[in-house]
């Protein structure tokens, strides 16, 4: 560790222009934490995009080491909660935002921020399902948390080629449900067919201005989308059901109406997966182990080295990313 190691830096200058550069850094350039961790793996998300390109204001610290997650195996811990040699978990936390993250060759982190790595996962497999497949089993307990089973009828997943997304339609059709995908990229559709969806519908049909309640259609919904997708979902849902809100990538706001939850008792499920309770992630893990088909993370996964982040990152801003893309730190 007292070499130095490549990671990828966030600078911004006194106008605020954001720099990111691949520079060499020692351990004392990290921030502080009570646990080192060499990462194996880690992954590119879209919140991991957004802080490169600089397109959305993730980064509120400079300088910044972005990457929001990683597996990896601890090397040193000044706490009692792991020992060196103890393969761990990092998910959320601000990390790659306001503490330096996971974009090197090593990460200096709390302890209280990780679990450990499940027996059943690689880091590897561990980083294709990430933060990603993490929120969407997040988002699927949510449902069922709230009475939605798969005999409600269907449920829709929005950003259906995205990280999100995929895991979410490979865990819920596992788990029986009728998935329905909404994609721009209707050509993916046999890959979206391959996972476990249903049926595939084109993101225009509910991007657009909502009305107050339209037709049921929906039991639930997993959505990554926001704004108008959102609401669309909202008013198509049926009475008593319930959609689980993760993301933005259409925008943060909500232009619908009050009429789905009063006229229909439907719920909205808010998500978080950045500072959920370390028993909750547990959980989640153990979901994920249990109810996801590991044979699909190769379908759901492409795997980069080091060396491909930063073009990865501006690739899956522009809608070009299919699914997770994985770090291999090693490569």
């Amino acid at each position: 560790m007292q070499e130095p190691f490549r990671a990828i830096w966030i600078t911004r200058d006194e106008d605020k222009k954001q720099s990111v550069e691949v520079r060499e850094v020692a351990l004392d350039d990290l921030m502080e934490g009570d646990t080192v961790v060499e990462v194996e793996a880690t992954t590119v998300n879209y919140k991991d995009g957004l802080a490169i390109t600089g397109a959305s204001p993730v980064v509120r610290r400079f300088p910044m080491v972005p990457g929001i997650d990683c597996a990896g195996t601890v090397v040193a811990c000044e706490s009692d909660r792991f020992q060196p040699g103890d393969r761990v978990i990092l998910n959320g936390f601000g990390v790659g935002e306001t503490h330096t993250g996971a974009f090197a060759r090593y990460a200096r982190l709390k302890s209280d921020w990780l679990i450990a790595l499940p027996e059943a996962l690689s880091p590897l497999q561990a980083m294709a399902v990430g933060t990603a497949g993490y929120t969407a089993m997040l988002c699927v307990m949510a449902l069922e948390n709230h009475g939605i089973t798969p005999e409600r009828g269907p449920v829709v997943v929005t950003g259906a080629n995205g990280g999100v997304g995929t895991v979410a339609i490979a865990l819920l059709a596992r788990l029986g449900y009728e998935v329905v995908a909404s994609t721009g990229r209707t050509n993916e559709a046999d890959f979206l067919k391959g996972l476990g969806a249903a049926e595939i519908i084109h993101r225009d049909e509910l991007s657009g201005p909502a009305r107050p309640l339209a037709k049921e259609r929906f039991a639930g919904g997993v959505d990554a989308a926001g704004s108008h997708t959102l609401a669309n979902i909202l008013s198509m849902t049926q009475y008593g059901g319930a959609v689980a809100a993760c993301g933005l990538a259409q925008g943060m706001d909500l232009p619908g109406s009050v009429a789905p939850f009063i006229l229909r008792g439907v719920s909205l499920l808010g998500v978080d997966s950045v500072n959920a309770p370390l028993a909750l992630r547990r959980q989640a893990w153990a979901r994920i182990v249990r109810d996801l088909d590991i044979k699909k993370l190769d379908a759901l996964s492409t795997t980069i080295g080091f060396d491909g982040i930063l073009d990865t990152a501006r690739s899956i801003l522009a809608g070009e990313v299919r699914g997770r893309v994985v770090v291999d730190m090693n490569r």
